[in-house]
């Protein structure tokens, strides 16, 4: 007898939150939530909006801003204005101030993040404060009095002046903005967001267009913290500079940390827990202590400090156990193939690099190095350690910039092309160091390099107008890894894998990008002898298929019996070039890597 299925909608958290959340107000006779409690759900519902924000900007794309409070602000006083002052529609009014929301994080994020380190989290401070005295000393905007006398809000005619009445609209658009992120999240600009946290060199090398990306989910989040500040003011019916100051952003921030900065319903969870907590300790402090003051900063601190200590990853990851999920992208049973391009004729001259030389102030790395790969061959790059393989391997990618010479791949000059333009024109490559993002799937990690062969931004993400794209990028993702001999690992965590199945992983992920020539940096480091041997039929695998490769390595016995030919360098400079029974037997090469003739 089989077991009774689990069905899917319960393993989604959604439906149970959607369910618990919408009966509170409704709840009849002695189960009727009291006035307070639908006062204080409707404030975690507000600040959850913002933290979700903060789950994407901070969370998933790696950049804390601590002045998320503005933004709320900026919503709040754009609405409390044209409704008082103008006598627009308040409807009109959330519109105006999404617009000029969206266009002041704009220009903002075109400046902040284009930091890093702690310049970013200080540039968030610097713009915070500035947007908060502004509110507090425009005299359009009533100073530290604010504007006050705000309508409420009304839909179809049904007024939303009360809290209990309100109450619907507020929580329905927290649960639109969980479900526009995980849209987001779950598609082709979602995948290049969670690569700029820490892999940001491996997305730019798949095309990602990093420094446009992180704008992007600025804006949105900004946007999201923006539509918290509307319903604000709508439910407080006035506004001041107080709640979008510095106090709060870090609040705001706290609440998606403690929650779980890298989940979208952690956010939720942390707005609830920091709400309540500090409600709670208002109200039992003074009564414990006898007297009245802001200790409960100070208890509330020293919580947030033991609970950061022993839930790192935030409080979300130990609610999720109880909701099991299965992977959010997964294969089409059909689906068409992408197109691909022609692969060269064999034997063509595909890339060739002209007295490239790369300096570093005084410091020659690479010194007039020229070599070609012609199409169809498996090329080594060798050297010792300090030859400038790997910077000769950057020039080639446009990770670094050619000081003097030219690089042409199939007759066009790409030296002075950025990463993004050279994978576009069939360059694909894997890191020394592997780089992965291991929280999410094998098919997931292998689908960010499919991201020049598909076209939908961040909108039709969120409206899931891209079902017909996802499904291409996942059949094409599902085949790179049928092809390298990955597809019993689809829907594993790509950090689950052994050294030497990431290492494959890469070379799926570099094939995604549709290439004619493959850049492979050191792929036997670190595998044991078998695994070697599997790389090394792959590698001849896609050669009779027409790929052509270029690989930096190490491991002399690995390059000897695969690579046609050849290149050897010594400190910045090619010392010979020729078929490997040749090099083998030069003295150049014996005395330099080889150690030397007896």
């Amino acid at each position: 007898m089989t077991a009774t299925r689990r069905p899917a909608w319960l393993a989604k958290p959604f439906w149970f939150f959607l369910v618990a959340i919408f009966a509170l107000p409704v709840l009849p006779g002695p189960l009727n939530v009291p006035e307070y409690w639908i006062t204080l759900l409707n404030y975690i519902g507000l600040y959850s909006i913002v933290a979700i924000g903060l789950v994407l900007l901070t969370g998933i794309g790696g950049m804390t801003s601590f002045g998320q409070a503005a933004f709320v602000g900026v919503g709040a006083y754009a609405s409390a204005f044209l409704t008082t002052r103008l006598g627009i529609s308040p409807w009109v009014a959330l519109f105006v101030g999404i617009a000029l929301t969206a266009l002041v994080a704009f220009v903002i994020g075109a400046v902040t993040m284009r930091l890093s380190g702690h310049f970013l989290p200080l540039g968030t401070i610097a713009w915070g404060l500035s947007l908060y005295y502004l509110f507090g000393n425009l005299e359009a905007l009533g100073k530290y009095d604010g504007i006050s006398g705000i309508p409420p809000l009304s839909l179809f005619g049904v007024s939303l002046a009360s809290g209990r009445s309100i109450y619907y609209v507020i929580w329905i658009v927290v649960l639109a903005a969980v479900l526009s992120v995980q849209n987001l999240l779950n598609s082709r600009p979602g995948r290049a967001i969670r690569a700029l946290r820490g892999v940001g060199t491996m997305a730019e090398a798949m095309g990602v267009n990093t420094a446009w990306m992180r704008v992007v989910i600025f804006v949105y989040s900004a946007v999201l913290a923006s539509i918290s500040g509307f319903l604000y003011a709508h439910l407080q019916r006035a506004v001041n500079p107080t709640p979008f100051g510095l106090n709060h952003g870090i609040e705001y921030l706290f609440m998606a940390v403690v929650g779980g900065v890298a989940h979208v319903w952690g956010a939720i969870l942390g707005a609830a827990i920091l709400t309540i907590l500090q409600d709670y300790l208002q109200s039992i402090l003074p009564v414990l202590l006898g007297q009245s003051g802001n200790f409960e900063v100070i208890v509330f601190g020293i919580l947030m400090v033991l609970l950061l200590q022993h839930a790192r990853q935030g409080v979300w990851p130990f609610v999720a156990r109880a909701f099991p999920r299965a992977p959010a992208a997964r294969v089409p049973e059909q689906a068409p193939v992408l197109p691909q391009r022609t692969k060269p004729n064999a034997g063509e001259p595909l890339l060739v690099v002209d007295q490239a030389r790369k300096t570093f102030g005084g410091l020659v790395a690479v010194d007039d190095v020229s070599f070609e790969v012609r199409a169809g061959q498996i090329v080594g790059l060798i050297g010792p350690n300090g030859a400038g393989k790997s910077t000769t391997f950057n020039l080639v990618t446009g990770v670094s910039p050619v000081t003097h010479g030219t690089i042409r791949f199939a007759g066009e000059r790409i030296d002075t092309l950025n990463a993004r333009e050279i994978v576009r024109r069939g360059i694909g490559r894997t890191f020394q160091h592997v780089k992965l993002l291991p929280g999410m799937t094998v098919l997931e990690n292998v689908a960010i390099g499919a991201h020049l062969r598909g076209s939908a931004g961040v909108w039709r993400s969120v409206a899931r107008l891209n079902r017909a794209e996802e499904a291409r990028l996942m059949a094409e993702a599902a085949r790179q890894l049928a092809r390298v001999g990955l597809e019993a690992h689809l829907y594993e965590e790509a950090g689950s894998l052994s050294l030497g199945q990431q290492r494959i992983l890469e070379i799926a992920r570099a094939l995604c990008c549709d290439p004619a020539l493959l850049l492979l940096d050191e792929p036997a480091a670190g595998l044991r002898y078998q695994e070697k041997q599997r790389l090394a039929e792959l590698l001849r695998k896609l050669q009779a298929e027409g790929m052509s490769v270029l690989l930096v390595e190490h491991d002399m016995d690995f390059v000897m019996n695969l690579a046609d030919r050849l290149v050897v360098m010594e400190f910045g400079t090619r010392i010979a070039e020729g078929l490997p029974r040749d090099i083998q037997n030069d003295p150049a090469v014996l005395e330099a890597y080889l150690g030397g003739v007896d």
